[in-house]
C-alpha cells in the first residue's frame, strides 16, 4: 500500500514537470513580489536599526524566504477537493483501496517536492543575486529549518483538506477558500511579520496555527528565533500538526453520509 501512494507522488511530481514552464514564469514573479516588500520595508525602516525585533537584513531575509518556503507547501488542494465532491468524482474514491485523504496529501506532497527543488531552489539564487540576502552559514540551521518547512507543508496541507472537505457540507465553498487563503498569507506571517502585530491581536495569533506556516521557520531562519526556543517552536509545529488530525479525520468520517452530486 505505501508503495502506492509513492506511485500518487511520483505521478504528481511528472504532471508538475509537464507544465513547468508556468513555474519558471512564477519565479520571476515571485521575485518581483519579494523586490517590491524589499523597498517597501527599505522605505519604512528608514534611519531606524530595528522594527518589531528585525533588522532591515533580517527583515529583507525573512521576506525572501517566507515567499520561497511558500513556493514548496503553496497548493490547490482545496480546489481540487471540493471540484471533485461538485462533480461527484469523489465518490469513486469511496470503493477504491486507498484513503482519499491520504492520496491527497500525497499529490500535495508530489507538488511540494517539485516546487522545492525547480522552483524554491533556483528561485532563492535568483533572489540571493538580486537583493542583500544574509543567508546562515551554519548546517545545522538548513537542517532544522527544512525539517520546519516540511511541517509548513503538512500543516498548510491539513488547513487545505478541511476547507475542501467543507464542500460536503456548504455545497459551494468558493467563499471560505478565498477566505482561507487570506487568512494564512496575513496571519501566517507571510505579508508581516506576527512581531508587527500588537496586543490582543499577537496574542491570538499565537494561539492559531497559522504561525507554524511561515513566521515560526522564517524566524528561526533569521535568526530571530534561537536556543531552546527553536525546539519549542518545532514542537508548536508538531502539536498543531497533530491536532489538525482530529478535524480531517471527523469531516472525512461524516462527510460519506453526505455526498451528492450536482449537476449532470
Amino acid at each position: 500500500m505505501f508503495s502506492a501512494y509513492l506511485e500518487v507522488v511520483r505521478m504528481r511530481f511528472l504532471m508538475m514537470l509537464a507544465y513547468r514552464v508556468n513555474y519558471y514564469s512564477g519565479i520571476l514573479i515571485y521575485a518581483l513580489n519579494i523586490g517590491s516588500y524589499y523597498f517597501v520595508y527599505k522605505a519604512i525602516y528608514g534611519e531606524q536599526a530595528m522594527i518589531g525585533g528585525f533588522t532591515l537584513g533580517q527583515m529583507t531575509t525573512y521576506v525572501a524566504i517566507s515567499w520561497m518556503g511558500r513556493a514548496f507547501f503553496f497548493n490547490n488542494l482545496d480546489r481540487e477537493i471540493a471540484s471533485e465532491i461538485r462533480d461527484g468524482s469523489v465518490a469513486i474514491q469511496f470503493i477504491r483501496p486507498y484513503n482519499y485523504v491520504y492520496v491527497k496529501m500525497m499529490q500535495g506532497l508530489g507538488e511540494g517536492i517539485f516546487r522545492l527543488f525547480l522552483f524554491t531552489a533556483p528561485g532563492m539564487v535568483f533572489i540571493w543575486l538580486l537583493l542583500p540576502v544574509e543567508l546562515p552559514t551554519d548546517p545545522a540551521l538548513w537542517g532544522i529549518y527544512l525539517v520546519m518547512l516540511f511541517f509548513s507543508f503538512l500543516i498548510n496541507t491539513q488547513i487545505n483538506i478541511i476547507t475542501g472537505l467543507c464542500a460536503f457540507f456548504l455545497e459551494n465553498n468558493e467563499g471560505l477558500m478565498r477566505m482561507k487563503r487570506v487568512a494564512v498569507d496575513l496571519f501566517s506571517g507571510l505579508i508581516i511579520p506576527i512581531t508587527f502585530f500588537k496586543g490582543w491581536s499577537h496574542s491570538l495569533l499565537e494561539w492559531l496555527p497559522f504561525q507554524a506556516i511561515t513566521y515560526i521557520p522564517s524566524a528561526v531562519f533569521t535568526g530571530r528565533i534561537t536556543g531552546t526556543a527553536v525546539s519549542f517552536n518545532l514542537g508548536v509545529q508538531v502539536v498543531w500538526f497533530l491536532i489538525l488530525i482530529i478535524p480531517i479525520y471527523v469531516l472525512w468520517i461524516k462527510s460519506r453520509t453526505r455526498l451528492f452530486v450536482q449537476g449532470g
